[in-house]
């Protein structure tokens, strides 16, 4: 891998979102309200991960039994924990000041709108999961197979542990080419605002060889949008970035994907003063 590759690759990582957690109103069980916890999350990581830090702040503030289930609400929305931290943070919030203020709550749980996770091994599962999917897309699963478990479980700890060295080590064979010839298809995954993820099969090259762009798969995906890349409504964010419609998609799968090895890409309406 060139320096300048892993460069990137170490940028992206360490990116962050300062955000203010606070105990929702209505859970309070004293007068004092309690004090909210600032913290500085990974935008790769998944927001469950940091479950057992705010259940140790907030404890003082309840009376708990040890089976609730914390989850999280932004603007009265919850927030999908399988999603993640930066790709909810653009969808939800793209262009309001910071730090994200986010309510913890531990009752009352959203059956009707959120998945249950109800322990690391949880999200542990549903990370491995999406890597499998991944590499079935880009190496038909040649890769992942090849690996020992204990490499699997590597990836998932250098996630958890935030240690880009350990997670790494492991992933760039997941990004690598096999002979030199381009992935067999793009994991990628499109979010807008009130929607369900968008998720079909993209080919970094055309039928000709010839390389495709990110305009090109947008055309394809979302037509009424993206049909004229000249004047364009939307943006394209990843990792909170606006990516260029030129960009190769094959690039972008190789230094922008997240841990889960997607391109999680979130479309949004560009500000009236950029159109």
């Amino acid at each position: 891998m060139a320096a300048d590759d892993r460069e990137i690759l170490r940028e992206v990582w360490q990116g962050r979102l300062p955000i203010c957690f606070s105990l929702a109103e209505d859970e309070e069980d004293h007068s004092d309200r309690p004090e909210p916890c600032f913290l500085l999350v990974s935008r790769l990581t998944y927001i469950t991960l940091i479950a057992e830090k705010l259940t140790k702040h907030f404890r003082g503030a309840q009376e708990l039994t040890g089976d609730e289930e914390l989850w999280f609400e932004f603007n009265n929305q919850p927030l999908k924990w399988h999603y993640p931290v930066g790709v909810l943070f653009d969808m939800l919030t793209h262009g309001t000041p910071l730090p994200w203020n986010i309510k913890v709550h531990f009752k009352n749980f959203p059956e009707d709108e959120l998945l249950h996770c109800e322990s690391k091994e949880a999200i542990e599962a549903h990370f491995m999961s999406s890597i499998k999917e991944a590499d079935v897309l880009k190496h038909r699963g040649q890769v992942i197979n090849n690996m020992q478990k204990r490499d699997h479980k590597q990836l998932w700890q250098g996630l958890q542990n935030d240690k880009f060295d350990q997670f790494w080590t492991i992933n760039r064979r997941l990004m690598e080419r096999i002979g030199e010839e381009p992935f067999r298809a793009i994991p990628l995954r499109i979010y807008q605002k009130d929607k369900m993820f968008l998720q079909r099969l993209v080919k970094p090259v055309a039928d000709t060889g010839e390389p495709l762009n990110l305009g090109h798969v947008l055309q394809r995906l979302l037509p009424e949008q993206f049909g004229d890349l000249e004047h364009l409504s939307e943006m394209v964010l990843i990792h909170g970035v606006e990516v260029p419609v030129e960009t190769p998609v094959q690039w972008l799968s190789e230094h922008l994907s997240h841990p889960d090895n997607f391109l999680h890409l979130v479309v949004l309406p560009r500000p009236k003063t950029e159109q």
